[in-house]
């Protein structure tokens, strides 16, 4: 006797049976007890989810010969529900739309529609992947499909209803099948393992209900080739031996790695993952999906639901997720997917995943912008310890010069506000004069916001300053920081100094005419001259290496 596999062995024979679609199976009992059961259903959804086996249901449910009239728990014995299961009922026609597509074939249904069913109440035709037909073979279909005789039912299914034409779409009740979560694939394997009298270990079934990615039938075709190993019981192991699921320890090894901010050890766990087999493409999957845990669980908790974890799988997610901040978690999940397709369109795969994961590891090493805006507008003693940034969010514009040393460029910088010991006099040009060292007086913060501003006048104690746009004169006004500069000012020049904003005659020219153009290398100058960048240039002695706009 031949073998029959799993997922048609366990194939649901009921509206009750059907995992993961009970809104769908419901709706459509209640259709059979109000006796308002459509000509013609859509059922829509990714494979393996339960299309064809509800058609099937329906069917066997509206033709039943144990009941005198359609009913929603159909006998499963009787002549007529047997034939539809092995798909060899008369008044049941199965058709794969992708090899009957023609118009032809369609036209040739249309007519057989025409006659009563044999023995049944209803002539059912299921079309599979009706997507498939062609522009004509559908048309073909809409007379027919629109009026039907009493005696037909059309139940049509498809993995991309995009490709159904509207006018087909318009003249069925469409239902949509969701994806099955991985508790209820669980569920159902650890059911049937136990039907079968197999052995396992719980590790098995939930990585491999995860693998199944939300289709029963994928998840029982993947427990029968575990079975086919003749190992047990069933173990977590088997899944990288058989089925090439890179194994979690050796994944949360490489993560802890980058946690830890190890280069050398994270080159060692991807080479650890590698040797076993692995592609980088899965290697980039896999670290995806356990990076997105450990965001939800840094987010929610280790005992979120929204997680499906063992309890040892959640303890260590735990651990994993502390030595990682939601922003890095973010910014890894969004490299690792564009890299996703690098990965598989290149010759060098290993380099780009080892660079994008060192670049992880070393995280520390980049500053988060954000952060160092508001640790240097919040100093008020004017002193800045880039060190004091330890957010990992790995994502940089700026970098030290090339000719100083890291170390160099780490050391904190402390600002003098002090006066020169001989007082200078206090006029337009000697001001222009000292304006550099002025800015440097002022600290990296104040000075930085000023320094896209140009002193222009010198008058009955009052400075005025220029700005070349009056959204750098607004951003300076809200800084709070015109007090400190004027007393800097008047202890710096030994006299009282106010000062006051002023827009730049061209600009204003310019804003009450017609707005030129915004070229790209305008943006860049605009870019470069913000006062927020060039607070951080000079907070960091810093070059600009690249810009980049979401």
């Amino acid at each position: 006797m031949s073998y029959t596999v799993l997922a048609r062995k366990y194939r649901s024979q009921t509206f009750d049976d059907v995992i993961g679609q009970d809104p769908i199976a419901q709706t459509l009992k209640n259709a059979i007890k109000t006796d308002r059961v459509a000509h013609a259903y859509l059922f829509t959804g990714t494979r393996g989810v339960g299309k064809t086996t509800m058609a099937r249901i329906l069917a066997k449910a509206l033709n039943c010969l144990a009941a005198d009239k359609p009913t929603t728990e159909p006998c499963c014995k009787c002549d007529s529900c047997l034939a539809v299961n092995t798909g060899d009922d008369i008044d049941v026609i199965e058709i794969d739309g992708a090899s009957n597509n023609r118009v032809d074939e369609i036209r040739e249904l249309r007519e057989n529609a025409i006659f009563r069913p044999a023995r049944s109440r209803f002539k059912i035709y299921i079309i599979d992947e009706v997507h498939m037909l062609t522009v004509s073979a559908f048309n073909a279909l809409l007379k027919t499909l629109e009026e039907p005789p009493s005696h037909i039912k059309f139940i049509f299914a498809t993995t991309e209803p995009n490709k159904v034409i509207a006018t087909i779409q318009s003249r069925c009740q469409r239902f949509d099948f969701n994806n099955i979560g991985p508790a209820a694939i669980a569920e159902q394997l650890k059911s049937i393992l136990k039907k079968e009298k197999i052995k396992y270990e719980d590790d098995l079934v939930l990585p491999l209900a995860k693998m199944a990615n939300g289709s029963m039938r994928d998840g029982l075709s993947l427990l029968d080739r575990l079975i086919s190993a003749g190992v047990e019981p069933l173990n977590a192991s088997l899944l990288e031996q058989y089925l090439g699921c890179p194994n979690s320890e050796k994944i949360c090894n490489l993560i802890g790695q980058i946690g830890n901010s190890d280069a050398a050890g994270t080159l060692a766990a991807i080479e650890d993952l590698i040797s076993t087999g692995l592609g980088e493409v899965q290697i980039v999957d896999s670290l995806i999906d356990y990076m997105r845990d450990l965001m939800v669980v840094k987010s929610t908790g280790p005992d979120s639901k929204l997680v499906i974890l063992t309890e040892q799988q959640r303890k260590r997610a735990g651990e994993l997720a502390e030595k990682f901040d939601i922003a890095a978690l973010i910014y890894n999940i969004a490299a690792l997917e564009k890299l996703h397709w690098a990965v598989k369109n290149s010759e060098t795969s290993r380099a780009l995943l080892e660079a994008l994961l060192l670049r992880f590891s070393l995280s520390e090493h980049f500053l988060n912008v954000d952060e160092l805006l508001s640790q240097l507008k919040g100093s008020s003693a004017s002193t800045y310890s880039p060190a004091a940034v330890k957010k990992k969010v790995p994502r940089a514009v700026i970098s030290p010069p090339a000719d100083q040393s890291p170390a160099t460029s780490h050391e904190p910088r402390v600002m003098s506000a002090e006066p020169s010991e001989t007082p200078a006099s206090c006029d337009i040009q000697s001001i222009k004069d000292r304006w550099k060292s002025i800015l440097k007086l002022l600290g990296p913060g104040t000075g930085g916001l000023l320094g896209s501003a140009v002193p222009s006048r010198f008058e009955d104690g009052i400075l005025t300053f220029e700005f070349d746009t009056a959204a750098k004169a607004h951003i300076f006004e809200r800084s709070g920081r015109i007090k400190q500069i004027e007393a800097l000012l008047s202890k710096e020049f030994s006299t009282n100094v106010r000062i006051k904003f002023e827009i730049a005659a061209e600009q204003t020219q310019t804003e009450s005419g017609t707005t030129p153009p915004n070229t790209g290398s305008q943006r860049r100058n605009e870019i470069i001259n913000d006062p927020a960048v060039k607070t951080v240039l000079m907070g960091l002695d810093a070059t600009i290496t690249g810009i980049e706009e979401d």
